[in-house]
C-alpha cells in the first residue's frame, strides 16, 4: 500500500484513497475526503476534533460518519491511532518513520520524536525483562518546553 501524499496547504488529494476504496467496492465520497484532510491538517486529533474540523466545511457531516470513516481509513492503512489519554483515541497519518508521542499534560500538545531515540531503553527492557516494546504505541507524558518555561521549570 502506498503512502498518501502529504497535504499541501491543508489539502489532500490521495489518488490511492480512491483506488483502495474502489478495490473494496466503495466510493470516494466528499465526507471521506474531508475526514482524511482533517486528520492530515490537525496532525493528531480525536474524533471530536476531526468532526469539528470537517464541520467547518460540511456542517451536515455527523459524528457517526466521522467515526465510521476513521475506522475505514485506518483499515486502509492511511491513518492510525494511539491512546494518548484516558479519553478517545487520537488519530494521525501513517508515516514511514516510526515515532513516539510526547504528550504535554499542561497544554495537551502532542509532538513526535523518532522511535530510535528510545532504542537504548527498548533494548535494555528486552535484555533485562524479556519485554519487547511496541514503539508504535509509546506515549510519554510530561510538560513541554513552552509550559515548563512558563512555570519556571526549564
Amino acid at each position: 500500500m502506498g503512502a498518501v501524499p502529504a497535504p499541501t496547504n491543508g489539502h489532500v488529494t490521495p489518488p490511492e484513497l480512491a483506488d483502495q476504496l474502489r478495490a473494496r467496492g466503495l466510493r470516494l465520497t466528499a465526507q471521506r475526503q474531508l475526514v482524511l484532510q482533517a486528520v492530515y491538517k490537525l496532525g493528531h486529533a480525536t474524533p471530536d476534533q476531526v468532526h469539528a474540523e470537517v464541520a467547518r466545511t460540511a456542517a451536515g457531516v455527523n459524528i457517526t460518519t466521522v467515526y465510521r470513516t476513521l475506522e475505514l481509513l485506518e483499515e486502509l492503512g492511511l491513518i492510525t491511532h494511539a491512546h494518548l489519554s484516558h479519553g478517545p483515541p487520537t488519530y494521525h497519518k501513517v508515516s514511514d518513520e516510526l515515532h513516539v508521542h510526547l504528550v504535554c499534560r499542561a497544554c495537551g500538545d502532542v509532538d513526535d520524536v523518532p522511535a530510535d531515540e528510545l532504542s537504548g531503553l527498548a533494548q535494555l527492557l528486552q535484555e533485562r525483562k524479556s519485554f519487547l516494546v511496541d514503539m508504535g504505541h509509546v506515549a510519554l507524558f510530561g510538560v513541554c518546553g513552552g509550559c515548563g518555561n512558563e512555570a519556571g521549570e526549564a
